[in-house]
């Protein structure tokens, strides 16, 4: 099954184009209105770990080795039965993860986009 990842921040505005919005932190972002923010899932178990994440605190010179770790947490049986259920929610549409860091481009959506298009392309390769 093939689908489309975007990342976009929690803060920008919701679009026609979105298709699925996940939120991908694993705690509610700041300011933020739970009644009126636009999102399908909060896939809280599939944000980098408490410990990972705090050891990180979104220092870019920390980014690789906070790459390799959370890739490796998301290797875990859980998170890729968390991986399927979104893919298998997008329907072969468009997914969009939702993070409230500030840096674009060092961030666990970055990662996390990757290994769900990962997953779907292994996915999609399997038989039957």
């Amino acid at each position: 099954m093939s689908i489309r990842v975007r990342i976009k921040r929690v803060y920008e505005a919701p679009d026609a184009s979105d298709g699925l919005r996940v939120l991908v932190d694993r705690l509610w972002p700041r300011g933020l209105s739970k009644a009126g923010f636009q999102h399908d899932l909060w896939c809280k178990d599939l944000a980098p770990s408490t410990d990972l994440r705090n050891w990180f605190g979104h220092k870019p010179e920390r980014w690789e080795q906070f790459r390799r770790d959370y890739t490796a947490e998301l290797q875990a049986d859980t998170a890729q039965a968390m991986l399927g259920d979104v893919v298998a929610a997008a329907h072969a549409g468009t997914v969009t993860l939702l993070y409230g860091a500030r840096d674009t481009e060092h961030n666990q959506a970055v990662v996390l986009a990757d290994a769900l298009r990962a997953y779907a392309s292994h996915h999609a390769s399997k038989p039957g």
